[in-house]
């Protein structure tokens, strides 16, 4: 024997009747016996509340909202039955709805709904649904039978949430149901007391109607049939990713339910778990596929996973009670919730610090108003003595509960999970778990949910392989951005395969469009689909857009060298959003905002990475760090940090006019649009300054003691090609400049200096014995003295400039970001 419920949605038009009469003839077709609940039509309990609520207010707009009802019911069963049967339906449901007439002309009349005329009304829903059913199947030459539920399952008077009596109830569904090999549609929710009165068995009633059935019959297996695929990992329509669990044990599915997974509710698949009867949860519109099996007995290949899923519940209010007089005084908590019982307020956590200063505990936020009247009657005596302060409240706040039986099996759940939520900026204001590990419960601001299920899920549920997953937003795709994602795409399967990590673009931007796509915009064509498919866009709209649509670890790349995208990157670290950059314009902007930068990102325990500001993809901070961080003292930093000025002064030469090399750079696309730019000294200085605060000097770009390589004149020529006309005039300064170098044997090198916390920036004329004298083309070459590289300085040489390196240095920061997302 199996039992069948299906919910409302699934019964809330003829055409999905339809569908779950061909569901019920599929199992008869194969041979199973099984009995069928049906709870009413889709939003008609509803309606029956609204109907009694006007009438019991004298509002005659009742009347319109009972011929809706009648119309409706009236409409699915012409459409189900046939006209030579359907006079006998219509006949029985106008006898119906003329009682429920009566009975709603009589609240009308005294103004008043008790909860025992209330479930009388209610019980028209399942009723006049379960008949329309089996009404239907008969039709169909199916055997079936309307089975009245209130004529097996018997209850106490608590009118509402009426308490079964599960031996008598068994008894007679056990003597209905096995009397006749008739298929029963029976009503769910609805039951009886023993005079034969109308009762309802509350919130889930349909479920544990069918659960009743389960347990009496001994039932192989009890089936809900709903609306989604099962029991999902989340709420899918927070976070889009989530997907079935494939397998629940009881106490797993009584947790997630409790908070917050509507499929089910616990106190009414009792009487199952009591028989260990397997329940299924299936999709009545997807019906071939297998849902969620809840059950004793999991299979352990199947129950792999860190943890089952993730639930959160709403309109919560923290209360907290606290104070000195607290603390060892033994009975203190006993009082405070067997006062709160005694008023019939629900707890739904409690965490208490084990000094016993404080105990805080949630509660539903319409009972919150009540539960501090509770408390500041029970402890009036403690608190006009300043024993203990008046207990404070808290609203707007969400729990989210994380839960699964392998939590047990693995440290460190607990220490990833809040990880997560801290690198991501949110607060959790308490926390709760017991010693069976099955759960861990925790507190946050009620507009933290949402990203807070996108967080937690994306955090073990990365993908079906549980690898970490790295969403990349991508602003800028000139040179330096279209290499990043010709490297990514040319890497992707590498990362998945070798590293196991998952990299997805989920957001691109230009100075013009912006494009998001929560699955993923295909790399290899992003640009493409950004210019064809992308909306109008700004800077700050694009770091919005980003910032909602954020499931996770998730990292910003900004490939430009924009100043206003750098003044916006204090949002994007208070956001938990990891920050790697070419763009050397915040590293290098005042030092208050750069200190703050710096603090935002290890308060929240994201990286801001920006490793290409110097050097390109050359590892010189990273250098300086790792000499810092090992207790080395940066005596003397010497560079040449241009690539640009290297290039140049390395092609320049005594039979070489400066003007004709500094043009030639530019044609080869070595120096800016404007070769003033590079020419300025700003871009070195930008870089010493950034070297100077990771050895620990605080500066400013004012404080670069820049000797200039151009006169004022030329740096004041109104274009570039007046610029290159007072260059050339002055060809003969530079001349001598480099007749004088040669004359010694030396070359000529744009140097930044940073020792004893000065910074200067300037052309040096070098030795044979120096290292820089060996520079070529446009390579970098950075030179650490420190007390250990004191007699043979530490070096570093290479390409300084370039789309390839710049690009391949930001992809090795986004894969040290990603890695971090590990799962424990």
């Amino acid at each position: 024997m199996k039992v069948l419920k299906f919910g409302g949605s699934s019964v809330a038009s003829a055409g999905r009747i339809e569908g779950v009469i061909k569901i019920l003839e599929s199992y008869k077709k194969r041979g199973d016996r099984f009995a069928v609940v049906c709870s009413a039509l889709g939003g008609i309990t509803d309606v029956l509340i609204a109907m009694s609520t006007k009438a019991a207010s004298a509002d005659e707009s009742y009347l319109t909202d009972l011929e809706d009802f009648k119309l409706r019911h009236l409409t699915a069963a012409k459409a189900l039955i046939s006209d030579d049967k359907i006079s006998e339906v219509e006949q029985a449901l106008e006898k119906h709805n003329q009682t429920l007439r009566n009975l709603l002309q009589g609240i009308f009349l005294v103004r008043e709904a008790s909860k025992r005329t209330m479930d009388y009304v209610l019980s028209f829903g399942e009723r006049t649904s379960n008949y329309i059913i089996a009404k239907a199947m008969q039709d169909r030459g199916i055997h079936a039978e309307y089975l009245d539920a209130r004529t097996v399952i018997k209850t106490n008077t608590d009118f509402g949430a009426a308490t079964v009596d599960k031996k008598t109830s068994y008894k007679l569904i056990k003597e209905c149901i096995e009397s006749s090999d008739a298929i029963h549609i029976t009503t769910g929710f609805i039951a009886s007391d023993r005079s034969g009165l109308t009762t309802t068995l509350g919130r889930g009633g349909s479920d544990y109607t069918a659960a009743l059935l389960a347990g009496a019959l001994d039932a192989e297996v009890l089936e809900i049939w709903t609306d989604v695929d099962g029991v999902l990992t989340t709420d899918p329509r927070k976070v889009e990713d989530a997907f079935t669990i494939k397998q629940l044990s009881y106490s797993e599915a009584m947790e997630m339910s409790h908070f917050g997974a509507k499929v089910i509710y616990p106190p009414t698949i009792q009487p199952a778990l009591e028989k260990e009867i397997p329940i299924y949860i299936k999709n009545t519109f997807n019906p071939d596929f297998i849902g969620t099996k809840i059950d004793k007995q999991i299979d352990p290949v199947k129950n792999d996973r860190k943890i089952k899923g993730v639930s959160a519940i709403k309109d919560i209010s923290l209360i907290t009670l606290e104070g000195t007089g607290m603390i060892g005084i033994p009975g203190i908590a006993a009082r405070l919730f067997n006062a709160l019982a005694a008023h019939k307020i629900n707890i739904i956590l409690i965490t208490q610090a084990s000094s016993e200063h404080s105990i805080c505990f949630a509660v539903n936020k319409v009972q919150a108003s009540k539960a501090l009247e509770v408390l500041d009657t029970e402890f009036e005596k403690e608190i006009e003595a300043n024993k203990i302060n008046a207990p404070k409240r808290e609203d707007e706040l969400a729990i989210l509960a994380v839960i699964g039986e392998n939590m047990r099996n693995i440290p460190g759940i607990a220490g990833h999970l809040f990880s997560c939520l801290g690198q991501s900026g949110v607060n959790v204001r308490a926390i709760a778990q017991g010693s069976s590990e099955l759960n861990i419960s925790f507190m946050v601001s009620e507009q933290d949910v949402t990203s807070s299920l996108k967080l937690v899920h994306n955090t073990f549920f990365a993908t079906s392989e549980d690898k970490p997953s790295a969403s990349l937003y991508l602003m800028g795709v000139g040179l330096i951005g279209k290499e990043l994602l010709a490297q990514l795409a040319k890497q992707k399967a590498y990362l998945e395969d070798k590293l196991g990590l998952v990299i997805k673009l989920r957001g691109l931007a230009n100075s013009k469009k912006k494009l998001f796509a929560k699955e993923g915009i295909a790399i290899d064509t992003a640009v493409e689909q950004l210019l064809a498919k992308g909306e109008a866009s700004n800077i700050s709209s694009f770091i919005e857009d980003m910032i909602d649509d954020t499931p996770g670890p998730s990292i910003f790349i900004d490939c430009t060298a924009n100043k206003e995208i750098s003044k916006e990157y204090h949002r994007i670290l208070a956001k938990g959003i990891h920050i790697t950059t070419p763009n050397k314009v915040a590293a290098s902007s005042d030092q208050q905002y750069y200190n703050q930068l710096i603090t935002l990102a290890k308060d929240k325990g994201v990286d801001y990475r920006y490793e290409t500001n110097v050097g390109a993809g050359l590892p010189v901070i990273s250098v300086l760090e790792d000499l810092k961080d090992t207790g080395d003292q940066i005596l003397k930093i010497e560079a040449v940090l241009s690539g640009t000025l290297s290039y140049i002064f390395n092609t320049f030469t005594a039979a070489k006019s400066f003007a004709k090399v500094v043009q030639q750079a530019k044609e080869q696309g070595y120096t800016e649009p404007d070769p003033r730019e590079d020419l300025s000294g700003t871009d070195v200085a930008r870089k010493a300054v950034i070297l100077a605060r990771l050895a620990g000097t605080d500066c400013e770009l004012d404080d670069v003691n820049i000797t200039a390589l151009m006169s004022d004149a030329a740096s004041d020529a109104e274009d570039v090609d007046s610029f290159f006309q007072v260059l050339q005039s002055e060809d003969q300064n530079y001349g001598e400049l480099i007749q004088e170098a040669e004359a010694k044997d030396e070359k000529l090198r744009f140097i930044a200096t940073i020792e004893n916390g000065k910074l200067s920036a300037g052309l040096q004329s070098v030795g044979a014995d120096n290292p820089f004298y060996g520079l070529q083309g446009s390579d970098n070459m950075i030179v650490f003295t420190t007390e250990r590289y004191h007699d043979r300085p530490l070096v570093i040489k290479g390409p300084g400039a370039g789309a390839a390196v710049t690009a391949a240095g930001v992809f090795a920061d986004i894969i040290q970001i990603a890695k971090s997302y590990r799962h424990v």
